[in-house]
């Protein structure tokens, strides 16, 4: 942890840096947890080589998260461009209505909503930009503003980085020909989402209640989020169904997860290369 970075929080903090403990922070991020003379604790995430916005990004998800009032958020207590330091999370063991209670907080959140698809900036999803400031034409058009910002934009940087080819190209060609078909009959409106949600992206916290973290944050259908939550094995049963007893889902649920699947995969091929191609294929030849 470099000095000024030390300086800086010591300085926001009025106290001093005692401790610092290197924790799991997944695959960019280094993390800490840090202890200061007055026997605080709080959690910090460094990285010198992400864009210079991505942690103020992040910052603005979760203060639009805990708008909703739903689901647990840490406390932003302080970004600048190579760091983010928030309230430390002390990890528990789920309760016993865990998963019920996640879903049904979940539920409630995505009924916070915006008069418009999208978010007022763009940030990031994993590593990659997320493109959410929509066009006129998007703002009050999912089918619109989720091919265009969504499935589109992760297909030209298939092509920059060199993974668009023919096969990839004509299939992303039928598939716009194919939207509107296939997302018809879902709902129009604009959801608070978390954006990245699979199990790496919440905890447990000392209550034994869920607290979400890492958020790909914007406004858009609520199906979308759930996709992401089946994408690396799911949530249990008793989560969906907690969730839909709550907050219904329309009909057709089934058949357009995938598309929503498709640009998370997409977005990990553009990530992390070729392991993500036959998957990128597999979803796109399911409305083909």
């Amino acid at each position: 942890m470099k000095n000024e970075i030390i300086k800086h929080i010591e300085k926001e903090l009025n106290s001093k840096i005692v401790s610092s403990k290197s924790v799991g922070g997944g695959c960019i991020n280094d993390a800490r947890t840090i202890t200061t003379s007055d026997d605080r604790k709080y959690f910090l995430k460094l990285n010198f080589r992400s864009a210079k916005d991505m942690f103020f990004k992040e910052a603005n998800g979760l203060k639009e998260l805990k708008k909703a009032n739903a689901i647990r958020v840490p406390e932003v207590i302080l970004v600048d461009t190579n760091f983010i330091l928030l309230e430390q999370i002390n990890t528990g063991r789920k309760s016993k209505t865990f998963d019920e209670d996640f879903g049904r907080s979940f539920a409630k959140m995505h009924q916070f909503s915006s008069e418009h698809f999208g978010f007022y900036e763009d940030n990031y999803i994993g590593s990659t930009l997320q493109k959410n400031i929509p066009e006129p034409d998007e703002k009050n058009n999912w089918i619109k503003f989720y091919f265009n910002k969504r499935i589109l934009f992760q297909y030209k940087l298939l092509e920059k980085n060199g993974y668009a080819d023919s096969s990839i190209k004509r299939k992303i060609s039928l598939l716009e020909d194919k939207i509107e078909t296939i997302l018809l009959g879902s709902e129009n409106i604009p959801s608070l989402l978390h954006g990245d949600l699979w199990s790496g992206n919440y905890l447990v916290d000392e209550a034994g209640n869920a607290c979400l973290i890492d958020p790909a944050v914007y406004y858009g259908n609520r199906e979308a989020d759930l996709a992401m939550t089946k994408l690396f094995g799911g949530f249990s049963s008793t989560f969906y169904k907690s969730y839909n007893e709550f907050f219904p889902l329309p009909d057709g649920y089934d058949y357009r997860e995938n598309i929503y699947k498709l640009y998370h995969v997409m977005n990990h091929l553009n990530l992390f290369g070729g392991g993500y191609y036959h998957q990128t294929i597999s979803l796109l030849d399911f409305y083909l």
